[in-house]
């Protein structure tokens, strides 16, 4: 006869519940069942690595209790064993924060063996273990957990365990595509330097995103303040683009802009007669080695070639604002420029402009385009088309050209009479 089993809530939804936060998604652990009593009560397997079944209503994740051994270096590295005779204790002990290893059983009673509660309420992120140090994603995701919780600091044995593991290569074995799930998971959170704050003190942040690593000897220079490194302002802006609940595109954007200056060949200096034109080589690097999507790609390398071209373009003549147009596509990609905008936005927003002035220079730009795309490129073809005969082509871009300019012009004037 089937042994009875028990059902326990466990990780973050009890984390967040006793932080008073909407609890979102549930995870279930199973103690005293094996994998054939959950099966002829209609659970449906589908874990690879474990025992995970869905439940025959709910559809839910259940997985039974189990434990961990390290078998091989890396994230990937382990063997698990799931059965009726591993405890919730035991279980518990395989996760990684006490906060995240707290259950609640069906009455709503807790069983915290390894003090999460105590830890929510001083503000304190620390390991179950020394289990921890076998799983170098763990790292990741207790930075990634800093960027959500803003407030929690990290407790002295935790960090000096992470950066014992940094030393030993643990984290050279985690593979580029989780990685980056992590990085633009933490991105996504409330405060997203902290990430990087907490990678950066544990020695990860040189071996996950040198590039951005590197800007910490990097001097971002301004008339009305004092110099800071790029570092530094690369992570306030990111926070600025959080904190107007910016997208994952311009986040990583905004982040990665100074690598530009990481180059000693780019040609920084914008003037009124020629754009400038910055080697993007370092975030083109980034984004390869983490094999980033096309879409938050292309953004980022753009925004770091087009930023000091964007940043002074309430002072280019016409002509040098439809070059910029036509660079960034931005007649076939308007919604792609339109990015460009507010990344710019937010990282004007930071050095030393008002949220205003950027507000208005982004508005200017836009308006300038708007009068480009206003001008009838199909309409002006044909007319052309019908007086030239032969290939008219050239004739053509050169007409819609002209036209655009003039259109931008009078938004020059405009401005000027403003």
């Amino acid at each position: 006869m089937p042994q009875p089993f028990a059902i326990y809530t466990v990780g973050g939804a009890v984390r967040d519940a006793l932080l008073g936060l909407p609890v979102k998604d549930r995870d279930y652990v199973v103690v005293g069942a094996d994998p054939e009593q959950l099966r002829a009560l209609g659970y449906q397997p589908v874990g690879k690595d474990f025992p995970v079944f869905l439940h025959p209503d709910t559809h839910e994740e259940y997985a039974l209790a189990r434990t961990e051994r390290k078998t091989a270096p890396g994230y990937a590295g382990f063997t698990f064993h799931a059965a009726a005779d591993v405890t919730l204790e035991q279980d518990l002990m395989r996760r990684d924060l006490t906060i995240n290893a707290i259950a609640m059983d069906k009455q709503g009673n807790l069983i915290d063996p390894y003090g999460g509660q105590a830890d929510i309420q001083n503000k304190i992120f620390r390991h179950v273990s020394s289990a921890f140090a076998e799983d170098p994603v763990r790292i990741l995701r207790l930075a990634r957990f800093a960027a959500r919780f803003p407030d929690f600091t990290i407790a002295s044995e935790t960090m000096q365990l992470m950066q014992t593991m940094v030393q030993a290569g643990e984290v050279d074995a985690l593979v580029p595509e989780r990685v980056w799930q992590e990085l633009s998971r933490g991105l996504m959170e409330k405060k997203p330097s902290r990430l990087f704050q907490v990678l950066q003190e544990c020695g990860a942040l040189q071996k996950i995103l040198p590039e951005l690593a590197a800007l910490d000897t990097v001097l971002h220079t301004s008339s009305s303040e004092s110099d800071k490194n790029c570092y530094s302002i690369a992570l306030q802006v990111v926070d600025e683009a959080a904190k107007h609940n910016a997208s994952l595109v311009i986040r990583f954007a905004v982040l990665l802009c100074d690598a530009a200056k990481l180059n000693e060949h780019s040609d920084v200096a914008s003037t009124s007669t020629k754009l400038s034109s910055l080697n993007t080589t370092f975030v083109e690097a980034a984004c390869a080695r983490l094999k980033i999507q096309n879409e938050v790609r292309d953004v980022a390398i753009m925004f770091a070639r087009e930023a000091n071209n964007l940043r002074h373009a309430n002072n280019f003549s016409a002509e040098l604002l439809l070059k910029l147009f036509e660079r960034c596509d931005a007649f076939r990609r308007p919604e792609r420029f339109a990015e460009l905008l507010i990344a710019m936005q937010h990282q004007n927003a930071v050095q030393i402009v008002s949220p205003s002035s950027a507000e208005d220079q982004a508005e200017f730009i836009r308006l300038a385009l708007v009068a480009a795309q206003s001008v009838p490129a199909g309409t002006i073809a044909a007319a052309v088309s019908a007086r030239v005969a032969g290939n008219a082509a050239e004739q053509i871009a050169n007409a819609i050209h002209n036209e655009r300019i003039a259109a931008i012009e009078k938004v020059l004037q405009q401005k000027l009479s403003h």
